[in-house]
């Protein structure tokens, strides 16, 4: 039924498959090779006491294993056999307890795989202290028979407490910033029914350690605390927990005036904080595991404790008290702004939180966008990651590709999330990196996490295209392991998602590596950042000075002129905002990376880059090879033919055509509008088609013409 192309080692031939929708993910269970047969088969299945967590965990492997070997394996009681798989706690099995493993340092999610002997017998333990723990170490062993790698010792534990995803999803079914269908959540049929697509959805995150989700936008509706959709979140909160996933949610902070009619919503007013503790009683009644509340507050229009002269502290810490009794955890978005033309932009989240540093309880968390903009296709790391060392930080990444082509352009996060992870802040001199932020270690903080815009949809494959996965994917994957590479995590996915053989696995990684650089370099390359069009954020609109407010506007971000191009963020006080050597290496264009230069400077567009040309020139050499990058993309993708189900290889041939497309609108688009400015000619044969009106005039997904 979900058979797909398999590459026939023994025979060294490639053969095609059945059609796949991508509905399976990375979970399709295909048989191995003949080859492989003998050295992951699973003689016997041995469990001991019964948990939703283990009776997951036992599912699970019974479907992999059937799928991968042909028949699941044999239920047992003990090991009396060869090639017995045993699964379980000290406290769940009696033979965990007596083969005295080394479980201690694991923690409540960690796990151990491990060949053993039992009574004389060969075989394999997954262990863990707790039952998600063995759910965790099932995927995990399942994803080695996947990848075809070699069943050897594993011991893994997350390095951060909450891996959580933050759906932007609407309570009508729309999805703000979506690009794969419709919501997945159903409010409308629970808590009546509830979809078997809960079960996948769950089963999906816990094979790559993802604990908790927020189902409700971060610009969240009151009714979403009324008693009515309390009760449908206690519906969907059943369905994910037998997964290790559970359930948060994102409050207006409006809620008490909105709901109830109080008079104000003031944090610090009794009344505010008694309508809170009402409404935290009555989540928990429903919801013993709830996991706490996601606040955007102040920014972008939505309510919150400065409109009553409070301060962000204020705010959190009053909803914290409420939710300290129950365990429950408080995520206070960063990402805010005021609408100040003397402000710069970048600046505003670091003025607004710093001054606070030390003033929030131990159980919030601030939730910092990794850049200082917004979701860009590259910007440097927020400087507040280095500037509140007594206060929790955890990170947050876009899955979605917002700025990044949306549904259809082909781009592996990975790389980002990378650069994001190992950027060295100097927080406390070398070292200091946003993982060892992120992961609570640096400064020693108890709640440690990373939170993911999700990428998720009801579309049949999930998220918008075969390649999308690979973002849901690699997030959960770094968010257990903050230090494990994006191309291992690349060869994970593909090997997964479509095959093992290397002769597809290697030029395959090699595209999704080299696809996050591409869109950099034909969208914003040196340092340019949103320059998109504004609202949808889709396709190239430099030209764009609409809006009510100056930094909603494109030009507002590159400033060109004859004169030159870029924001001097030496003058606005963003580049002093980072720690020593860093604020020294941005004040000067001759020390700053050339990949944030317009970011950080604003230079004449005869300035000499590093390559000896022009910066003008190097602009343009940069949008070129970002188109080039994408039919390179176009004929690599061409040759992995033999190893694809036709369904999925024509998706993504029909997307990265789009891709050229709208690379080349990307190139041309910019590339007329800035050399207006520049006064520079064009490299011979670059010279956009189309003068630059019609670029303006050319309506989103329209081809150019003819």
């Amino acid at each position: 039924m979900r058979l797909c192309a398999l590459a026939l080692a023994m025979l060294c031939v490639a053969t095609a498959a059945k059609a796949e929708t991508g509905y399976d993910l990375w979970l399709r269970y295909t048989p191995v090779e003949a080859a492989y047969k003998s050295q992951y088969g699973v003689s016997a299945l041995v469990t001991g006491a019964s948990s939703p967590a283990l009776d997951a965990a036992r599912a699970e492997l019974n479907r992999g294993l059937s799928g991968m070997l042909g028949a699941a394996p044999v239920p047992a009681a003990n090991v009396t056999v060869d090639g017995a798989l045993v699964i379980g706690t000290p406290a769940s099995s009696s033979i965990v307890a007596g083969l005295n493993l080394p479980l201690k340092g694991l923690g409540g999610e960690g796990y151990l795989i491990r060949n053993v002997t039992i009574t004389g017998r060969k075989g394999t333990v997954i262990a863990a202290n707790s039952d998600v723990g063995v759910l965790y170490g099932a995927f995990a062993y399942l994803r080695l028979i996947q990848s075809r790698q070699p069943i050897t010792d594993v011991m893994s534990a997350p390095r951060t407490r909450i891996r959580i995803l933050n759906h932007w999803d609407n309570l009508d079914g729309s999805v703000e910033r979506g690009y794969a269908g419709a919501s997945i959540f159903n409010w409308h049929t629970l808590p009546e029914y509830v979809s078997p697509r809960y079960i996948d959805y769950a089963r999906a995150n816990a094979s790559i350690g993802i604990n908790g989700m927020t189902p409700n936008n971060v610009n969240a509706r009151a009714e979403s605390l009324s008693p009515a959709y309390i009760e449908k979140a206690a519906a969907l909160a059943g369905a994910l927990r037998p997964y290790g996933i559970r359930l948060y949610l994102s409050v207006r902070w409006s809620a008490p005036v909105e709901i109830s009619k109080l008079k104000t919503a003031d944090p610090l007013d009794p009344a505010v904080k008694q309508w809170w503790q009402a409404k935290a009683a009555e989540i928990y009644k429903a919801i013993p595991d709830f996991g706490g509340f996601l606040v955007k507050a102040n920014s972008e229009g939505e309510p919150g404790p400065q409109d009553y002269h409070r301060t962000h502290a204020d705010g959190a810490n009053m909803i914290a008290d409420v939710l300290k009794p129950y365990g429950g955890v408080v995520m206070w978005r960063a990402f805010v702004y005021a609408n100040d033309p003397k402000l710069d932009r970048a600046t505003a989240a670091y003025k607004e939180f710093v001054p606070l540093d030390g003033q929030f309880r131990d159980n919030v968390v601030v939730q910092v966008k990794n850049g200082p903009i917004d979701f860009m296709p590259r910007e440097p790391f927020s400087p507040l990651f280095a500037a509140m060392p007594r206060t929790s930080l955890m990170l947050e990444l876009q899955i979605t590709k917002e700025y990044l082509g949306q549904q259809t352009h082909l781009v592996y996060l990975g790389p980002l999330f990378e650069e994001t992870l190992r950027a060295d802040t100097y927080a406390h001199g070398p070292g200091s990196t946003i993982a060892r932020i992120t992961d609570g270690s640096l400064d020693n903080h108890a709640i440690s996490g990373v939170a993911g815009v999700a990428n998720i949809g009801n579309d049949m494959d999930w998220s918008g295209s075969i390649f999308n996965q690979a973002n849901w994917y690699v997030f959960g994957r770094m968010a257990w392991d903050t230090e494990i590479s994006a191309r291992t995590v690349a060869e994970e996915w593909a090997r997964q998602t479509f095959t093992a053989d290397p002769a597809f696995v290697t030029p395959t990684v090699d595209m999704m590596m080299a696809s996050r650089e591409a869109v950099v370099d034909y969208m914003t390359p040196l340092g340019l950042h949103h320059i998109m069009t504004n609202g949808n954020h889709m396709g190239p609109a430099p030209w764009d000075e609409k809006g009510p407010r100056d930094d909603w506007k494109a030009v507002y971000y590159h400033r060109a002129a004859a004169d030159g191009v870029g924001v001097d963020r030496v003058a606005s006080g963003h580049a002093a905002q980072y720690k020593s050597p860093l604020k020294e290496r941005f004040s000067r264009a001759a020390t700053t990376p050339e990949e944030y230069l317009l970011w950080f400077h604003r230079l004449p567009w005869d300035y000499r880059t590093k390559s000896g040309r022009t910066l003008w020139d190097e602009m343009v050499a940069h949008y070129r090879r970002g188109v080039d990058s994408v039919a390179r993309m176009q004929a690599g993708w061409a040759a992995q033919k033999p190893y694809v189900d036709a369904e999925r290889f024509s998706q993504v041939v029909s997307f990265l055509a789009i891709q050229h497309r709208e690379a080349i609108w990307w190139r041309d688009a910019c590339l007329a509008y800035f050399a207006q400015f520049s006064g520079q000619p064009f490299p011979p044969g670059y010279a956009p088609k189309y003068p630059l009106e019609t670029y303006k005039a050319m309506p989103m997904f329209a081809s150019p013409p003819p």
